[in-house]
């Protein structure tokens, strides 16, 4: 009982700052916080999102927190609309991560996370590659001999282009000795459109988040190839790529940002509830039973981290041959 006081009591004091910052009359009735994914249902923001409904509404730190999903182009279509609909909207928050990056110099987007406002990086999680069961693939040597053999041959199923699903199958092909801007890449729209591909034989290989293919390993009908944390990892459901001699190490992240143009208090508000949000019983069980790590970064630190994070992804999307200047 103590722990729910305890756990109300910051909710409050959240919501209090949230409600004052987005024009609510009174605390008696805590407002809607919307969530919007830019992309299809089933992929990694998708999850960030529901997870994020769950423990805000479950710890009753929101009354209601629903999840719209804008698919397209790794997330630009949803960005574009995010900044034009969501400027000085101090309760609506959008999820995004490590794919938007990528995909925004690919397709060299007119619209950047530049123009939008960094709230928090909630976590990260490594990357996984994974074949059907049946699949004469069976180790990391296995399929850098068959890239080398023809890049052209091995079909990558993932993601957004340009986002790190592309990005850590570029970088693979290229440690195994071919041209890493040459990988067969089909991009997807989101984690759903993916996984059919995959399941269905479409695609010689699956890249993602690792829990959106443990339920599937489980079950007998995928198998990792490799996962790209560092050696020893525990606690992973397959082995890391480091661990079988191949060397790959990748980190995805992701987190939510905020309208263009929201004030001092909208930004320290959402700031404040996704602080006492990660805090909560509910969201740290989720991280566990999804695998992530908590890599919580919140306010200015995490506009700092996005900036060095777009100079990084160009240059190894340069280096690879992603791009071009």
């Amino acid at each position: 009982m103590a722990y729910i006081t305890r756990r109300e009591g910051l909710a409050a004091g959240a919501m209090a700052a949230l409600m004052a910052a987005t024009g609510q009359a009174s605390a008696e009735t805590w407002p809607e916080l919307k969530l919007l994914v830019p992309a299809a249902p089933g992929g990694g923001w998708d999850q960030i999102a529901r997870t994020m409904q769950q423990a805000l509404t479950g710890e009753r730190m929101v009354r209601s927190a629903p999840v719209t999903n804008i698919p397209g182009a790794g997330g630009i279509i949803g960005l574009a609309q995010f900044i034009n609909g969501s400027r000085g909207d101090g309760a609506t928050l959008m999820a995004s991560g490590f794919v938007m990056v990528g995909a925004i110099l690919l397709n060299k987007a007119p619209v950047t996370l530049e123009q939008v406002t960094p709230i928090a990086r909630l976590m990260g999680e490594p990357m996984a590659f994974v074949v059907r069961a049946q699949s004469p693939i069976k180790t990391p040597q296995d399929l850098a001999a068959a890239v080398k053999a023809d890049v052209s041959k091995v079909s990558w199923g993932g993601g957004s282009a340009g986002g790190v699903d592309h990005i850590t199958a570029a970088i693979f092909t290229a440690t195994a000795g071919a041209d890493g801007s040459k990988v067969n890449y089909i991009a997807h729209a989101g984690g759903g459109e993916s996984m059919a591909s995959i399941l269905g034989g479409r695609v010689t290989v699956g890249v993602g988040g690792v829990s959106e293919f443990a339920q599937h390993v489980t079950s007998g009908r995928l198998r990792f190839v490799g996962i790209t944390a560092p050696k020893g990892t525990a606690g992973l459901p397959g082995p890391t790529f480091k661990d079988q001699n191949f060397d790959l190490e990748i980190q995805n992240w992701r987190g939510v940002f905020a309208g263009p143009g929201i004030s001092d208090a909208q930004r320290t508000a959402l700031e404040t509830l996704v602080t006492e949000m990660v805090k909560s019983k509910t969201w740290r069980e989720q991280l566990v039973a999804r695998g992530w790590d908590d890599a919580f970064l919140v306010g200015a630190p995490f506009a700092q981290f996005v900036t060095d994070e777009m100079k990084r992804v160009s240059e190894v999307m340069r280096s690879l041959g992603l791009i071009r200047a």
